[in-house]
């Protein structure tokens, strides 16, 4: 009894200091800490939980030590890989790690409703029916994130489309529920070992094929819907487990997913039922051909000369700022505006990277100051007061076409409108197009000036250039 106590009240603490983490990561300033403090509440659970194994029945006690063994392996290894990859990881290819250790949460819960339909104990169908939703949502959460993570890193070059995909991925989703049910109704049974096998093969098959048609430029959406479905799973199998640390862990982390697709999603004028059954991230062929003309060019250092002698500028930064790792240049390029009197400004797209806050925590990492950071809504207006707009790596989130060209597969989504800036610069390795593969009429405008070259290289001669004249 004195161990039910003990682990029931480090469940409670546990879940306040994952709620209090949670809401310490929604500011910046903050955020460092949320996550520290959210970890000391996943070392009460884990505790608790090893704690709880003291309380088992007599049954499985003869095995009490093999299971102890098998947790402290786990935590070993798993802690081990975890933290090795956390620390070495590059800036650009942290979103294929969120995608790929959510997808490990989603598959945790999987294996937590495999490990309740297999053990055929004698329980209610309200426990069966909760354990196998969980299943689902945590296999398609799995399957759905490793192939995230193939698109993010670059190994999956193209989404996999063909016809009649809507139907089938429809009727495959069909086929996962009627055997999920099919598992329930005959559990017990030597016909329910075949069919919940069955089930589980029809869940993560769907996690595959509902990931194969999008596009990779809509990932963020994706990341955000798949760690909201991994939220869920854990919640609904804490449930079953009766675990209130898990079930509020779960269910906050489920919620605070949803709340981020919908912000994504409305961040690129999709709907959630948009996002979810049709094929998002599509081109069209009419705006593939993109706008005509030629785009003039600058040298590094006539580009950094005009925004030394600017009253204004606002950077808006991209993908390619962190491919070329060049986000320390870019600060020390700041720095050195500001001290000569220049009123610089960052613009942040909700979408721009290759997850939610890429780019936020990008610049936290070269440690530019919170206040030098704007969300779109907040600095939008400024683009046409603005002297000079510098655009580093960035494509869609800066087109143009999304305004007008209703053809374009980004028409309707809110852009920054740097194009407005009196004088634009974009640094870019050439003339490709973004991620969504559109062309951006915004490189062809007159008030538009390329400088091409890595993001690194062009910002260190924009240095020495503006070094070279001096200070005010």
């Amino acid at each position: 009894m004195f161990v039910e106590y003990i682990v029931g009240f480090s469940g409670l603490i546990a879940s306040a200091l994952f709620i209090y983490g949670l809401k310490a990561m929604s500011s910046p300033v903050t955020a460092v800490s949320g996550i520290v403090t959210a970890g000391y509440g996943m070392i009460f659970v884990v505790a608790a939980t090893f704690l709880n194994l003291l309380n088992v029945s007599d049954a499985v006690r003869p095995h009490l030590l093999v299971n102890i063994g098998l947790g402290v392996l786990a935590l070993i290894l798993g802690g081990a890989w975890a933290g090795l990859r956390g620390r070495s990881v590059q800036m650009t290819a942290m979103p294929q790690m969120v995608a790929l250790f959510n997808g490990m949460g989603g598959g945790s819960a999987a294996c937590l409703a495999a490990v309740e339909l297999l053990s055929d104990q004698p329980t209610s169908p309200l426990h069966l029916s909760i354990t196998v939703i969980g299943a689902l949502i945590g296999c398609i959460s799995l399957t759905g994130s490793i192939i995230a993570w193939a698109k993010l890193d670059g190994r999956m070059k193209k989404p996999v489309r063909f016809k009649g995909q809507r139907l089938f991925n429809g009727l495959l989703f069909l086929a996962s529920v009627i055997l999920g049910a099919a598992a329930i109704l005959y559990y017990g049974t030597p016909t329910g070992a075949p069919l919940r096998d069955l089930f589980f093969l029809a869940a993560l098959l769907f996690g595959v094929c509902m990931t194969l048609p999008i596009g990779g430029a809509d990932m963020p959406v994706v990341i955000s819907l798949y760690n909201a479905f991994t939220g869920l799973a854990v919640g609904l199998e804490g449930y079953v487990m009766g675990n209130p640390a898990l079930m509020i862990a779960g269910m906050v982390v489920g919620s605070a997913g949803t709340l981020l697709t919908v912000l994504m999603a409305k961040a690129m004028n999709r709907s959630l039922t948009n996002v979810l059954f049709s094929n998002f991230g599509e081109t069209s062929s009419a705006s593939a051909e993109g706008p005509q003309g030629e785009m003039k060019s600058a040298e590094p250092s006539d580009a950094a000369t005009t925004m030394r002698y600017a009253s204004s500028v606002i950077i808006v930064p991209g993908y390619g700022l962190a491919v070329a790792q060049a986000q320390q240049k870019l600060y020390e390029f700041v720095k050195i505006l500001v001290a000569n009197g220049v009123d610089v400004k960052f613009a942040i797209h909700p979408v721009a990277g290759r997850m939610p806050g890429h780019m936020n925590v990008l610049l936290a990492e070269a440690g530019v100051p919170y206040d030098m950071i704007y969300d779109m809504d907040d600095i939008n207006d400024s683009f046409a007061s603005t002297d000079v707009a510098l655009i580093i790596g960035a494509n869609d989130v800066v087109n143009p076409s999304a305004r007008t060209d209703k053809s374009s597969p980004i028409y309707g989504m809110p852009i920054l409108n740097a194009d407005k800036a009196r004088e634009v610069f974009v640094i870019k390795r050439g003339q490709g197009v973004g991620y969504s593969g559109v062309e951006n009429p915004l490189f062809f405008q007159k008030n538009t000036t390329m400088v091409y070259g890595d993001a690194q290289a062009v910002l260190s001669k924009m240095v020495e250039a503006v070094k070279a004249l001096g200070t005010n």
